[in-house]
């Protein structure tokens, strides 16, 4: 009897154990969680993240309702094209035709174009000594940014010209934030003629992580957009 009583004993401290355990479980997936906001409650707490403060005053409100839609419907965040052009009325997503963006001209294009942004954010871009050396199937192109040398291409063509382009043009853009002690990136999103990157605080970037699809459409750290989109072992040219 006193075996049985024991054996018994056991069994329910094991069953007890057993149901902290799961318990426990439960409490963490519970608090890894989200929840998941409204494109209303998205604009709001992007509106809290000062997200918003580079679009021009009259800008503003279509730049929130554009963002609240493209939640609502789509799952998507991204932002409003001005009218025909291909630049967004939020001054930080742009449009990257990442082709224009390798060729001669196409640095300095774009670079006169997220030049606003550093200016809205009391930063400063300037840029200067462009050179090109380019022998037969080799080229190097360099410039300076606020008086830096940096390195837009460096190497023999090959079909990776236009991703080694965007790649360093973010590099060399996130270098110039980082020493003027911004706590804003550019992130990648994607590359091509359609190609886009998009100007986020750390924290709006956590933010968006959050709500928003984690897949080939949203922006990604850099060392991240390269190992899912199959350029693990593309090295850099810095």
């Amino acid at each position: 009897m006193r075996k049985f009583i024991f054996l018994l004993s056991i069994g329910i401290l094991s069953c007890n154990s057993q149901q902290k355990k799961e318990n426990i479980q439960s409490l963490k997936t519970e608090s890894k969680t989200v929840e998941r906001l409204s494109g209303k409650q998205i604009v709001s707490e992007l509106d809290n993240l000062e997200f918003f403060n580079l679009v021009e005053a009259s800008e503003l409100e279509i730049v929130k309702k554009g963002f609240a839609e493209s939640k609502n419907k789509w799952n998507f965040f991204s932002g409003t094209m001005r009218g025909e052009t291909t630049d967004y009325t939020d001054n930080r997503f742009y449009s990257v035709d990442c082709e224009v963006l390798f060729e001669s001209g196409g640095l300095t294009e774009y670079l006169n174009k997220v030049k606003l942004s550093f200016e809205k954010l009391g930063l400063k871009l300037s840029y200067t000594n462009e050179k090109s050396e380019q022998i037969e199937n080799y080229w190097k192109h360099t410039i300076e940014l606020n008086g830096t040398e940096y390195i837009a291409f460096n190497g023999n063509f090959t079909e990776y010209n236009w991703v080694i382009a965007y790649l360093n043009f973010i590099k060399m853009l996130n270098m110039e934030l980082t020493n003027q002690k911004s706590e804003n990136r550019f992130y990648p999103i994607k590359c091509g003629n359609d190609g886009e990157m998009v100007l986020l605080t750390f924290k709006q970037f956590d933010f968006i992580k959050s709500q928003f699809p984690d897949d080939n459409e949203h922006p990604k750290r850099l060392i991240q957009w390269k190992n899912i989109n199959g350029f693990k072992n593309l090295t850099s040219q810095y």
